[in-house]
């Protein structure tokens, strides 16, 4: 399974063997921690800058900023050998009990930027999708595995409540929406055409869409008339040969089985025809001819 690479993620690491950073590999991921920054309009160059200059006065951190125009690591997760962060208290039982683990031992933390000169927009879609390639990433399930910071510590925390309705957002929609970009990030069904269709394969083709849909409107026409259909899709054959595609796996089964006037096969092999032959098909299939 494949997953779609929307956006970069820019690798800016803190110096390592610092208080932000200390280099220590982490535990196998487990879990994601969505934060907010809390400071409205600070981008993510902004705060990783920060940490940066305060490398050694604090030892608070996260893995990933993001805002409208970019998705910065700090500390290694996607870009390189994960290694801890420090984003949530150790005396906080809740990501125990929930994971089984410290967040600062086996989870991504991934600050939302917010506000401002800041497009909500575009960063809460980035937001979402690196939450969803995280999940990808290391193969945790998006219905589970994300978890706000404002529930493993609620006496102190409010991220990533507050940036989400900055930019008029749930917490409970933002979970909703990281689970269908994983969904449409990972969708890999999707028939693709490997030559397009020549100048006389599209007339014939457009011509045959034509006689269907004037054929369906009388179901006795379309009983006298599937043999002659039958041959007009055996004209559209290209240079090129194909199996036949998934989407036309069903038409091309009954179109088989059929025989013309003569008594001969329609279809002589199902493999080896074209992609104009095999769609022109399942066209003729889905008006219900094959099934007379």
């Amino acid at each position: 399974m494949s997953f779609k690479m929307k956006y970069n993620i820019t690798p800016k690491y803190l110096t390592s063997g610092t208080k932000r950073r200390s280099g220590i590999k982490a535990h196998s991921i487990k879990f994601i921690v969505a934060h907010d920054t809390g400071n409205k309009g600070s981008t993510a160059l902004n705060n990783v800058t920060y940490y940066e200059n305060t490398k050694n006065e604090q030892s608070a951190s996260a893995h990933l900023f993001v805002d409208d125009k970019n998705i910065y690591e700090c500390i290694p997760a996607l870009t390189g050998t994960p290694e801890k962060a420090w984003h949530v208290l150790y005396n906080k039982p809740k990501d125990n009990e929930m994971f089984g683990c410290d967040a600062n031992d086996a989870a991504i933390g991934v600050e939302y930027c917010y506000g401002s000169n800041i497009n909500s927009n575009e960063s809460y879609k980035r937001y979402i999708w690196v939450m969803a390639y995280i999940c990808y990433k290391f193969n945790l399930d998006p219905k589970k595995s994300i978890v706000g910071h404002f529930i493993l510590d609620p006496e102190r925390k409010t991220d990533p409540r507050t940036g989400l309705a900055d930019s008029k957002r749930t917490y409970e929609q933002m979970l909703k929406d990281v689970v269908a970009e994983y969904e449409d990030c990972t969708n890999t069904n999707i028939v693709k055409d490997d030559e397009p269709m020549t100048k006389e394969e599209k007339l014939a083709f457009d011509k045959l869409c034509a006689q269907v849909e004037s054929l369906s409107k009388s179901k006795d026409i379309l009983k006298n008339t599937i043999m002659e259909q039958g041959q007009t899709i055996l004209k559209l054959q290209s240079k090129l040969s194909m199996d036949v595609p998934a989407y036309a796996k069903e038409a091309i089964d009954k179109l088989a089985c059929m025989k013309d006037k003569n008594g001969k096969p329609v279809v002589d092999t199902p493999n080896g025809k074209s992609e104009a032959f095999y769609q022109a098909a399942t066209v003729l299939d889905r008006t219900g001819i094959f099934n007379k």
